[in-house]
């Protein structure tokens, strides 16, 4: 059976290779991406579009998923079954605060980390609950610092991993499963906003067991085992990619 995926945050980075990856792979299926900017998703729909061998069909839809009336308007234009949803939307705000330091903006600045990367994933799959097809998978993108810190930023991705506990005991009887992808340092991404300092970049490599970053095709890889047949006994897990920069549970 022709399988539906959902990918938010597709336009760039790893939402992009996770498109990429499931427009190649699912004959007849369906892959829906979306993100806030119009012109990044339509570029990626275009490139696929174009590709030689993609097996499914891409669509991509505009989405604040921060917000409950914009979820509204994306679901009555999603497929009535979605059997795959990767909630991949996020990124640390605080690289784009305005540098205010009052309390207020430590409030403000906090919770947009807790929206953008929490709230976002909780709404999304609330959102789309019933739509979720029987044997169909959960997937988040959680980040390493979960477990090595990172201010509000990891303490929204902790947050996911609590919250994925909880969601894998809901959907479970009906054979939904619902797993965490952690990843390491990742290149080709707009994580760092290009504002990665060299000697920083080569310590994060040099923390790895592998000597080298992590790709977004890496996180694609891991997210499709997930999203398999040969995972539907794997639930409330968290699968680190981070090339053992961090180790154990």
């Amino acid at each position: 059976m022709s399988r539906t995926i959902l990918i938010t945050g597709g336009g760039t980075g790893i939402g992009r290779a996770l498109a990429e990856h499931f427009a190649a792979t699912e004959t007849g299926g369906t892959v829906v991406i979306t993100g806030r900017r119009a012109g990044v998703l339509a570029e990626v729909v275009l490139k696929l579009a174009d590709g030689a061998g993609e097996a499914a069909h891409v669509m991509a839809l505009e989405c604040d998923h921060t917000d409950p009336a914009a979820l509204e308007r994306l679901v009555a234009q999603l497929p009535e079954r979605i059997d795959v949803l990767v909630n991949n939307a996020g990124g640390n705000t605080d690289f784009d605060a305005d540098g205010a330091s009052d309390l207020a903006a430590y409030a403000r600045d906090f919770r947009a980390n807790l929206d953008a990367n929490l709230v976002s994933a909780a709404l999304t799959t609330k959102a789309v609950e019933r739509r979720l097809a029987v044997g169909g998978s959960v997937v988040s993108i959680g980040s390493i610092a979960a477990d090595q810190g990172a201010g509000s930023y990891g303490a929204a991705k902790a947050g996911l991993v609590a919250w994925n506990v909880s969601l894998a005991g809901e959907l479970g009887a009906r054979g939904v499963t619902a797993n965490v992808v952690s990843p390491g340092y990742t290149v080709d991404t707009e994580f760092f906003r290009d504002k990665l300092a060299d000697a920083r970049r080569d310590a994060l490599v040099a923390s790895t067991e592998t000597g080298r970053p992590g790709t977004p095709a890496d996180i694609a890889g891991a997210v499709a085992f997930l999203a398999s047949p040969a995972a539907r006994h794997v639930t409330g897990q968290v699968l680190h990619v981070n090339g053992g920069a961090h180790k154990g549970h």
